[in-house]
């Protein structure tokens, strides 16, 4: 067992009050502190289970069982990170990891930005960076594996939250685009 500790977004809720607490507490979050921000409200927990996965779905679903009238919208564990962020997870200095990028130094094959290119400010995948940050010995493979769920479970968590606010929309381009992840994507026809 170990201790893992995560943000989950909520969805659903602008405030909350200690009842709503009291209902969480009830529903196996009494791991957790709620706390509100910007307008959203968030749930910070330190959870001891058997694994990082496990302990982000337990709280997950336990947040969905204390019926408060919210969804998780997503782990506050943002997928997209600037060149300067990359270069704090993996311990080097911004010029070692300028040279990565650019093939200068390293292995080579640093993983291509994801956004921003044209406006010069490029945005990185870090479960792309992770993988190939672990790949070369740069990343523990625990840090690798953490990365790869938050950025799969953000995913379906965020196309959870699209079919909820724009339901239409959000099966027409399912359907458009051929794909559907393993969650309910509702009739096709």
């Amino acid at each position: 067992m170990a201790e893992f500790e995560f943000t989950l977004i909520l969805s659903g809720l602008t405030d909350f009050d200690d009842a709503m607490v009291d209902q969480l507490v009830e529903a196996g979050c009494d791991d957790a502190t709620v706390a509100q921000r910007y307008g959203r409200v968030y749930i910070t927990f330190a959870r001891e289970t058997s694994s990082h996965q496990e302990a982000i779905l337990t709280a997950i679903r336990d947040i969905h069982r204390a019926n408060i009238g919210a969804t998780v919208m997503r782990i506050e564990d943002c997928n997209l990170i600037t060149p300067a962020e990359i270069a704090r997870r993996l311990g080097r200095s911004r010029q070692n990891l300028d040279q990565y990028i650019k093939g200068t130094r390293g292995p080579g094959g640093f993983p291509a930005p994801a956004c921003n290119i044209t406006e010069g400010a490029p945005l990185y995948y870090w479960c792309e960076v992770a993988f190939w940050a672990n790949l070369h010995d740069l990343l523990s493979d625990q840090a690798n594996i953490q990365a790869q769920e938050i950025a799969t479970i953000n995913t379906i968590l965020e196309l959870s939250h699209q079919q909820r606010i724009v339901p239409t929309i959000a099966e027409k381009l399912i359907r458009e685009m051929q794909i559907c992840a393993p969650i309910d994507c509702g009739p096709t026809s």
